[in-house]
């Protein structure tokens, strides 16, 4: 069982049922997603994220020589990916604490109109064309 409590930096090995894999699990990075950590999969070369209840328990310490050999053999890829990840996540901005840089929008004058409509026009007003037509209701219901 892993103890991050220790170390900033904990090597350990990640025991599933599709193999072992050894990861890497720093206290400095970003929280992640609520019951979830980020951990860096040798195998896979990136950090991801993890549901921390299904991963713990699968997660193991290295003996002391393991411990040596797995940092000397992937303590620079970690670091790179570990870069990598701290530059993306920087660059995410709290979207919320900044101020809205949005030009003002001008509205549109409307246009005034040339006479005022003073008069309400009725139906003798209107010009009405006969094209002949002729609308009626009916009940087509089945009696």
């Amino acid at each position: 069982m892993y103890n991050t409590a220790k170390k900033q930096v904990w090597f350990g090995e990640l025991r599933t049922s599709r193999g072992t894999s050894i990861v890497v699990h720093d206290n400095q990075l970003p929280d992640a997603s609520p019951g979830r950590i980020y951990l860096f999969n040798v195998n896979r070369n990136t950090i991801g994220e993890y549901v921390e209840d299904i991963v713990k328990v699968n997660l193991h310490e290295l003996e002391t020589e393991q411990l040596q050999t797995v940092k000397a053999e992937h303590n620079e890829a970690w670091i790179a990916a570990r870069s990598e990840f701290m530059a993306k996540h920087e660059a995410h901005i709290e979207l919320s604490s900044v101020p809205d840089s949005a030009p003002t929008t001008k509205s549109k004058a409307i246009p005034a109109l040339e006479e005022p409509m003073d008069e309400v026009l009725d139906d003798d007003d209107m010009e009405f064309e006969d094209t002949g037509f002729e609308a009626s209701m009916s009940d087509d219901s089945d009696d």
